[in-house]
């Protein structure tokens, strides 16, 4: 009886090998496809043909180190471009408040050596002037450029030409006489901004000059006309006063009372309008206030 359970028992673990086995075959293909793709994968190259892969990535390593080596450099710049930006038309100055362009920068200074030598010459103080006249009417009826190599005088005829040198720096220019001035005590000349800048007195405010007349605009004496100029007074009433004495004095002449930028004036032009009549006025009149002195200004 044991024997038969013995002989039993062993015939089951048989069937049992043999199912499990018959499992494993069924699954071993697969594997062993497996397998045999690695091992192909995995078999040595021939001799040359690892030789020619290992050129291939030598050289592709080489190329990529030298592209991360070089520099890069930029293209050189469209000279079409550049000529178009030379070229280009530079910005127009702004307008003034009456209409009239003003240069943004100063006029060159004239040639002094083509007038040849001077025709007279004057020596005492010089200053300059800038706002708040800039951009205003002159006395020649033009607006004042302070950027013009121009200056202001009471004698000289409009369009005269003269020299200018600074007696303490010897630097000169030559200017244009275009307006009237200066008004104060014991000074002959008013630069412009520009011209006061290229004679060394911007910077003084007043210095000692020679004035070299180079060209002078002739003037008829039927065509000379002057005037007597006082001021400037603070004080509006103080001018009206002196208005009205001279208007009772002066009967046939013309006399004004006006503002300006530093103060209040008063005008007579004389009936008989030559610098003769015009002196003897200035001589008889004595401005009350201590600033205010009497000019004797030619309009042409």
């Amino acid at each position: 009886m044991r024997q038969r359970e013995s002989i039993q028992s062993a015939s089951v673990r048989e069937a049992s090998e043999r199912s499990i086995g018959s499992a494993r075959d069924l699954r071993q293909p697969r594997a062993l496809q497996r397998s045999a793709r690695l091992l192909h994968a995995l078999r040595p190259l021939p001799a040359p043909m690892s030789l020619g892969l290992l050129a291939a990535a030598a050289f592709l390593l080489a190329g990529c180190r030298h592209k991360q080596q070089t520099a890069y450099a930029p293209p050189p710049p469209n000279p079409y471009a550049t000529r178009a930006r030379t070229r280009a038309t530079p910005p127009r100055p702004a307008p003034t408040l009456h209409g009239t362009p003003v240069p943004a920068e100063a006029e060159p200074p004239e040639d002094a050596s083509r007038y040849g030598k001077p025709i007279s010459t004057e020596v005492g103080l010089a200053s300059w002037y800038g706002p708040p006249y800039a951009n205003r009417k002159g006395a020649n009826g033009q607006v004042y450029n302070q950027n013009a190599m121009t200056a202001a005088h009471r004698t000289l005829p409009f369009g005269t030409v003269v020299r200018v040198t600074n007696l303490a720096t010897n630097q000169s220019a030559v200017v244009r006489i275009t307006d009237r001035g200066p008004f104060v005590h014991g000074r002959v000349l008013d630069l412009s901004l520009a011209a006061a800048k290229a004679t060394g007195v911007y910077r003084a405010g007043v210095a000692k000059v020679r004035i070299d007349i180079l060209s002078e605009q002739r003037v008829a004496s039927s065509a000379d006309h002057w005037c007597v100029q006082v001021g400037a007074f603070t004080k509006a009433r103080d001018a009206e006063k002196l208005k009205n004495d001279l208007l009772r004095k002066y009967q046939t002449a013309k006399v004004i009372e006006f503002p300006g930028p530093t103060g209040h004036w008063v005008r007579i032009n004389p009936a008989q309008p030559d610098k003769r009549h015009a002196d003897a006025i200035a001589q008889s009149i004595r401005p009350k206030e201590r600033d205010a002195e009497a000019y004797v200004v030619r309009l042409n």
